[in-house]
């Protein structure tokens, strides 16, 4: 077993280029230190110790200390550390969820994944199924996606390509200003403007799924312009300027250089903006009718609906306390937490795909 002061060595060798010599005990007392007492305040707070607080401040002043004395060090050692406390705590997310979720998935068993007859969700009998949810935020996400993802790649193509200087220097702070606004106040534009129209133009039900989805669209779409137009601006412009050389027009220099050469990017923007419309929750839970029912017929977009994440926002007061009801609403962050998993996994292949590509691998 390693010793205290061996505990540095091993450390910083995960750290390449190693920044502290060996023979530097000083450097690696500080840097050893450093890590006990990061570690002793992860185990205080974890037990709620009163030393949580004093143990804190003792962690930043031998950061301070380290960082003054011997910087480089001190970042390395740094990001290794957060890049660790970030996998630990992701893991102790999922685990809490799952585990949380383990007596509605031991009472419903794949049922809670299955449509049931009759009642689909109803706490008195303790019956719970996640499928009007998982319907729902299909329905909203696809929706949104549609509004978004075309739009945002236009806007994007738009800011980069085509828009004068003049022009984009208004447009694209706009854009990106528009991301700042609350959730509520799209939630609450749409409650009592978008929700009324629709209802009352279209004969349908009040808190109907399409015009949800299209407010999240609009909510996504400045995440979606701002990454795609990033992108795109990244792509060299000696192949652009190429490709009009060979006689293309400005359009099919857009359409068979540029986006190509920024597929990844703009998947990644999408991506971006999909996330964003399945984990919306405030804007959602104002304008939906909060119906745990399947849709009459099912692919019917003006019929009423929920969500899985206006279910756990609408319904976590009154689960507090319960045993089934609470599991439940930490089973449908399960699912959540699933979805958002593949969607990242899907992201990476795409973008890794699209590199192979480009580089002229197979």
């Amino acid at each position: 077993m390693a010793s205290i002061t061996e505990l540095p060595v091993l450390t910083l060798r995960w750290l390449k280029p190693t920044v502290v010599d060996e023979t530097d005990r000083l450097g690696l007392a500080l840097i050893t230190i450093q890590t006990l007492v990061l570690v002793a305040t992860a185990a205080a707070f974890a037990t709620q110790s009163v030393w949580t607080m004093p143990l804190l401040l003792a962690f930043l002043f031998v950061s301070a200390t380290v960082w003054v004395t011997r910087q480089a060090a001190a970042a390395r050692t740094l990001t290794f550390l957060m890049t660790i406390s970030t996998v630990v705590t992701l893991g102790l997310i999922a685990f809490f969820l799952f585990a949380e979720a383990i007596p509605v998935f031991e009472r419903m068993g794949v049922r809670i994944l299955l449509p049931l007859e009759g009642e689909m969700w109803d706490p008195n009998t303790n019956t719970f199924s996640l499928v009007p949810m998982i319907w729902g935020t299909a329905i909203t996400t696809i929706v949104a996606i549609l509004v978004a993802g075309p739009l945002g790649v236009a806007g994007a193509l738009f800011i980069s390509e085509i828009a004068p200087e003049q022009v984009r220097e208004i447009v694209k702070p706009g854009v990106e200003i528009l991301a700042g606004i609350p959730s509520i106040v799209y939630g609450f534009i749409g409650f009592t403007i978008i929700n009324p129209y629709v209802s009352s133009e279209l004969s349908t039900g009040f808190g109907a799924l399409l015009p949800i989805g299209v407010v999240i669209g609009f909510m996504a779409l400045p995440t979606v312009v701002s990454v795609a137009e990033d992108a795109i601006s990244t792509v060299p412009e000696s192949m652009k300027s190429g490709a009009l050389a060979m006689g293309a027009t400005d359009w099919q220099t857009m359409k068979s250089v540029t986006v190509p050469a920024a597929f990844s990017g703009i998947s990644a923007a999408v991506l971006l903006g999909l996330g964003r419309a399945i984990g919306e929750t405030m804007a959602a839970t104002v304008m939906i009718a909060h119906v745990k029912e399947l849709p009459q017929p099912a692919y019917d977009v003006f019929d009423s609906g929920e969500t899985l994440t206006t279910l756990i926002a609408g319904n976590f007061g009154p689960a507090v306390g319960t045993e089934y009801l609470l599991s439940a609403l930490f089973a449908a962050g399960v699912v959540l937490f699933l979805i958002v998993t593949a969607i990242s996994i899907t992201s990476q292949y795409i973008e890794e795909r699209m590199k192979r590509k480009l580089g002229g691998e197979v």
